[in-house]
């Protein structure tokens, strides 16, 4: 999934940046609300982190105005702890808020939950063919047994099922699995696809391949 992080304290920044990029998330970082808007111009987003206090304005008036002309959930960021800043900030069009300073392990927990909700998913497992996908515990699950996902492709078969039934091509594929500086073609998705392919197998299902346009899951 790909998120971006608005938030001008360039040491929680930091911390955020790598802790979610170690779940294997591709994580883009604004600052101010002017490069929060110039990224938001260029890519799609899975999911926006929102500070409230930024050195060009505020978060709840630029999470006004995006309500107006997006559904991505936003998760806001604030040190304030009274009910009505809260509130506030859930009336504005939040998904939700975290107060700082957060436990990274809170913030992760709250970051699924919207997911899950946008997703339209109450619960934590799906089915895919014949196993069970955890997206909690990032586990592919057949009977008893466990199918090794690496990293990337746990968060492409996370991309996959929460666009079930959508083609999706290698450009969306890259934008949702890949952060603007890191360097990646579009080779590297069809390596990616078919690693999960095979282990895909096992479970009853297949990734097929939609001839000039992209990829799309079958058993989900």
């Amino acid at each position: 999934m790909r998120y971006l992080l608005v938030e001008d304290n360039q040491e929680l920044a930091e911390a955020v940046v790598n802790r979610i990029e170690l779940d294997g998330h591709a994580v883009d970082h604004a600052a101010s609300l002017a490069q929060a808007s110039d990224c938001l111009a260029a890519a799609d987003y899975d999911l926006i982190l929102l500070d409230v206090m930024l050195p060009d304005g505020d978060g709840r008036d630029f999470l006004a105005t995006r309500r107006d002309v997006s559904e991505t959930p936003v998760i806001v960021l604030t040190a304030r702890s009274q009910i009505s800043d809260r509130v506030g900030a859930l009336d504005q069009g939040a998904d939700d808020y975290i107060t700082k300073p957060f436990d990274f392990a809170e913030l992760e927990a709250r970051c699924r939950a919207v997911l899950r909700r946008r997703g339209g998913a109450a619960k934590n497992e799906v089915k895919i063919g014949t196993a069970t996908f955890d997206l909690t515990n990032g586990t592919l699950r057949v009977g008893d047994d466990i199918i090794e996902l690496r990293n990337r492709e746990l968060r492409l078969l996370e991309v996959f099922v929460r666009n079930a039934g959508q083609i999706l091509s290698k450009t969306q594929l890259v934008d949702r699995m890949f952060s603007y500086d890191a360097e990646v073609t579009e080779n590297a998705i069809e390596v990616y696809v078919g690693r999960l392919r095979k282990k895909l197998t096992r479970a009853g299902a297949r990734i097929e391949t939609v001839r000039g346009l992209g990829y799309r899951l079958h058993g989900s």
